[in-house]
């Protein structure tokens, strides 16, 4: 990887390891192995603003009083529609808008003009899809090469999104945390930098800006619980982060509960949480021993690098997270397109969730709700 000195901003934000406390300007994980969050996250100063008088034409970059990065590559994304869903009792976010269609553009932005602050020419990232169409997206914005290494059996439409944008798809046979030994492969050679959406903390201060839209959305209030699905947990983190920075700043009273929603058979979170109760949770969920969720293929992470964040993050919100069928999700997707939502599959996992939640007690029906839609149907 060439990296050009002179294009470095002298302010890019400095990384400290959760593990051992060490500083770094920038390095996609520790030396001692550990993963990286900011050494300073910025909170605003002074009272929230008027929301009716809020400046969003700069999308999610209107938050910057909360963003560790500039934004030196962008494409207007943010500022999702917030709709109300009265057949569920809900509000979605409508994250399938945004130019690339998922969510994963929140990070892409962030990241990518992290790359472009400090000189990287090329990056390389590891995803099922949608990050990989982000990244190689936004890396085409920025004039830097990219390659995206993909499962083999990666959607011909995902493909498609990665090569129009001038990238490399590296297709991987094998499990996903194969695509991710390959991908790191080329990182430890130095062949690029690691774009990473579930180790480079840049890609959590972007998805962190869902938390400030729905506050502002709501006249800073926070709803009683958002829901959303799991799976390295960048939307479930970045969320968190961003409602607690919220909360710092005295923008809102109060932390929503953070729900996840994860695949059966790739629910290492739900089943740490209810591994004295699988079997009760596997009835109240439509998922059963033996039944992998093979549906919700973004979602598809039995090792989430962050997984110990993502505990704190549940307990500290009285959050929860349950693993839900592949008969859930299809019944799940259907009711949403039916009602003019076309989503992909995955994110259809949260709005099934919301309902267990709901018949499980966890969610009182007349609690206010968020539930994010994260990607969309053109990408099925």
């Amino acid at each position: 990887m060439t990296i050009d000195t002179s294009s470095r901003d002298p302010d890019v934000a400095h990384l400290r390891c959760l593990d051992c406390g060490t500083t770094h300007r920038d390095r996609w994980r520790c030396s001692c192995g550990g993963v990286l969050t900011y050494d300073e996250w910025p909170i605003a100063d002074g009272p929230a603003p008027d929301p009716a008088t809020f400046d969003g034409r700069d999308g999610l970059w209107a938050f910057d009083a909360f963003i560790p990065e500039q934004p030196h590559v962008t494409l207007g994304e943010g500022m999702t529609p917030l709709v109300d869903a009265p057949k569920w009792n809900a509000s979605f976010k409508l994250e399938y808008v945004f130019p690339t269609g998922s969510f994963k553009d929140r990070g892409a932005t962030t990241i990518l003009s992290r790359a472009t602050a400090v000189g990287v020419d090329t990056v390389v990232e590891d995803s099922s899809g949608n990050a990989g169409a982000a990244i190689a997206t936004y890396a085409a914005r920025a004039g830097i090469d990219a390659k995206i290494y993909v499962p083999a059996a990666a959607k011909a439409s995902k493909l498609r999104a990665i090569e129009r944008a001038g990238a490399t798809p590296v297709r991987v046979e094998g499990t996903r945390q194969a695509v991710t030994d390959a991908c790191l492969q080329a990182v430890e050679s130095g062949e690029a930098w690691y774009a990473s959406h579930a180790w480079n903390p840049a890609f959590l201060a972007g998805t962190a800006t869902i938390a400030y839209e729905i506050a502002l959305q709501r006249d800073w209030n926070a709803p009683d619980a958002v829901v959303l699905p799991l799976g390295h947990g960048t939307l479930f983190l970045g969320a968190y982060r961003g409602f607690h920075a919220l909360e710092h700043a005295g923008w809102i009273d109060e932390m929503p509960r953070l729900l996840a929603a994860q695949a059966s058979g790739y629910a290492p979170i739900a089943d740490d949480r209810h591994s004295d109760a699988m079997e009760t949770n596997a009835t109240e969920t439509g998922a059963t021993e033996t039944d992998t969720n093979e549906i919700a293929d973004g979602i598809q992470i039995r090792e989430p690098v962050r997984a110990e964040e993502i505990h704190a993050a549940i307990e500290a919100t009285d959050g929860d997270a349950i693993a839900l069928g592949a008969d859930a999700v299809e019944a799940a997707l259907s009711r949403l397109h039916r009602n003019g939502f076309y989503t992909e599959p995955t994110c259809a996992i949260a709005s099934a969730a919301l309902e267990v939640y709901r018949e499980q007690g966890t969610i009182d029906h007349h609690d206010d709700v968020v539930v994010p839609l994260t990607g969309s149907g053109l990408k099925g």
